[in-house]
């Protein structure tokens, strides 16, 4: 099968099997710990800590290129760092039903700076819903599945988790080179280049995959968002 043709398949059997048999709770959450875990070990610019990975993407780092931004912050120093430490058992996990956006946050924002929580949610909702319901030449495909997968991975890597949301459809859905992509965009976006933009879903539209690198964007800023909401929360109870 080709690498599109795949990817439907999962999807496909995923649908299946979760009207045949719903995953426990305790099973999701085992799921999420071992994303999350296994997140903090892809490095982004094309070496992960995964069986042959270093051989798979060792080619991308001949492209990249050393971007001096320095001169577009005032800390020289800023810049992403992991949520928690690589080898820890125990990483904090930020409960996404005890702080949401929409019961929490929307309304936070919105007492802090008028109306901003309405222009947030907006984009936030739009970029998730957009879709052409098509994948590469197939039309009328529901991409639903897909496009939660990609939100929730990013914010699986901020150490959030959805306890309605069965982790082990990321596994499934989005392959190595992907999250590769995934933490290089999210999280160091000047380290990314064509070549690794160009080593996912080869047989996409170029539209489909600029949408896939909104939503990675409005999932980060969102993440960012309730942490920050929720300590201003804290703080003011």
């Amino acid at each position: 099968l080709s690498e599109l043709e795949a990817l439907m398949e999962r999807m496909k059997r995923l649908q299946e099997d979760k009207e045949d048999d719903e995953a426990s709770q305790e099973e999701m959450a085992t799921r999420f710990e071992k994303e999350k875990k296994e997140s903090l070990l892809v490095i982004s610019g094309g070496i992960g800590a995964f069986p042959n990975f270093s051989v798979l993407f060792s080619a991308f780092d001949d492209e990249i290129v050393s971007t001096d931004v320095s001169r577009y912050v005032e800390d020289p120093g800023f810049g992403y760092k992991d949520f928690a430490r690589r080898g820890e058992d125990h990483l904090p996990t930020f409960r996404a039903q005890d702080y949401t956006w929409e019961n929490h946050g929307f309304s936070l924002v919105n007492r802090l700076y008028s109306d901003i929580g309405h222009l947030l949610d907006e984009k936030f909702r739009m970029v998730y819903n957009l879709t052409y319901n098509t994948m590469a030449t197939h039309e009328d495909v529901d991409t639903t599945t897909l496009r939660r997968a990609l939100f929730n991975y990013v914010h699986c890597m901020y150490g959030i988790r959805y306890d309605d949301y069965d982790y082990g459809e990321v596994n499934q859905l989005l392959e190595r080179s992907l999250k590769v992509y995934i933490k290089t965009v999210t999280c160091y976006p000047e380290r990314t280049t064509k070549r690794m933009y160009d080593s996912y879903w080869r047989q996409f539209k170029h539209s489909e995959k600029v949408h896939v690198n909104l939503l990675l964007m409005e999932a980060r800023m969102q993440a960012e968002l309730l942490y920050a909401l929720r300590a201003i929360t804290r703080h003011l109870t």
